[in-house]
């Protein structure tokens, strides 16, 4: 019997294209390391609600380099202020906290869904039928849904969170709170495992 594996618990916000990167990496490695991931859905905007900019808009240049290094297709929506400034995604993260509660094992999909939907505009459904995605958006305004995610954003700011994303290990005894998209190497450093890129040879046979 090996070790038991190590406990990571992503905090994201499908409004953080960052998010999106961590996301797809922790996907892409869970069962390449030895670990069980653990998809909080948070609110970006519980954690940053004293920030008075938005930093994303200076990121453009950056997210166009990324997006082909983790070989994600992000790329900014044209109504981007009004997707983030405006809408928000207080919806979308009720909606995912409701189906963390009541269908936690499509979280991973639907949460890709999201992302796809902001961030590149060519998804494919997520596999939800009508009926399903129907009951979970009635739930979304519920008590139970509104103190859950209210509840993962608070905890998410107790690791010591300023924005989105982050990853906590849970490591011999000990947790770490790593801040961002680019500190995977350091979190294989910690887990003892091989760091192989954004995209690991597995990965890229299937490509």
């Amino acid at each position: 019997m090996g070790p038991l594996p190590r406990s990571l618990e992503l905090f994201y916000d499908v409004l953080s294209p960052y998010s999106w990167l961590s996301f797809e990496v922790l996907c892409r490695y869970q069962n390449i390391w030895n670990i069980k991931l653990q998809l909080r859905p948070s609110l970006i905007a519980g954690i940053m609600k004293d920030s008075v900019s938005c930093p994303l808009l200076k990121t453009r240049d950056d997210i166009k380099l990324l997006r082909q290094h983790f070989q994600i297709p992000i790329q900014f929506p044209k109504d981007f202020i009004s997707v983030i400034l405006e809408k928000g995604s207080m919806s979308a993260m009720r909606f995912l906290t409701a189906l963390s509660l009541e269908h936690p094992e499509m979280l991973e999909k639907v949460s890709r869904e999201l992302w796809m939907r902001v961030w590149s505009r060519a998804a494919e459904k997520a596999g939800m039928t009508i009926e399903q995605a129907q009951g979970i958006l009635e739930k979304i305004s519920t008590p139970k849904v509104r103190n859950q995610l209210k509840e993962t954003t608070e905890a998410a700011c107790r690791y010591g969170a300023f924005g989105l994303p982050i990853t906590v290990a849970h490591v011999d005894g000990q947790t770490h709170m790593l801040f961002g998209s680019d500190r995977m190497e350091l979190l294989a450093y910690l887990l003892g495992e091989k760091w192989m890129g954004p995209v690991p040879p597995a990965m890229n046979a299937r490509l």
